[in-house]
């Protein structure tokens, strides 16, 4: 497994998690409450920086574990693996336009900034998810 795959894996790892915490995080300080009174900003604060560390240290220790076994082929990567990238950046920039779409349809019916934001951050995390799905899915299968 090369560099780039190991990376969409560690993401596809830790996005779905991160998820499910925010979204628990959330809903525990609603306490039953309205959504709209949650201190929000923090929780998302912490949980994006705490998955971005995650991804980053599961990846290093991934990395590790692959250069002890094969030392030579840990940090490879070619022309195909540049293409898969383009491939999954170009997947996650069509999800992160929709939430977009729909961030400007919030924006544009005075939506409460807490469903503004949190639209937002769940099309960054789908994006993020569909776009290491595709990269996995090109690994294994090719590229057509």
């Amino acid at each position: 497994m090369v560099y780039e795959e190991r990376n969409a894996w560690a993401g596809l790892i830790v996005s779905p998690i991160s998820m499910i915490v925010y979204v628990v995080l959330v809903l525990r300080q609603a306490g039953g409450g309205p959504l709209t009174d949650v201190d929000w900003f923090p929780l998302m604060l912490w949980v994006i920086g705490a998955s971005i560390v995650a991804t980053i240290v599961l990846s290093i220790v991934w990395g590790m574990i692959a250069g002890a076994k094969d030392p030579d082929g840990v940090g490879r990567s070619d022309i195909r693996d540049r293409d898969i990238s383009r491939m999954g950046g170009r997947v996650e920039q069509a999800f992160v336009v929709i939430a977009g779409l729909g961030v400007i349809a919030l924006c544009a019916v005075g939506a409460d900034v807490f469903w503004i934001a949190n639209t937002m951050y769940a099309g960054f995390a789908v994006a993020a998810l569909v776009g290491g799905i595709a990269r996995v899915i090109a690994y294994r299968r090719g590229l057509v």
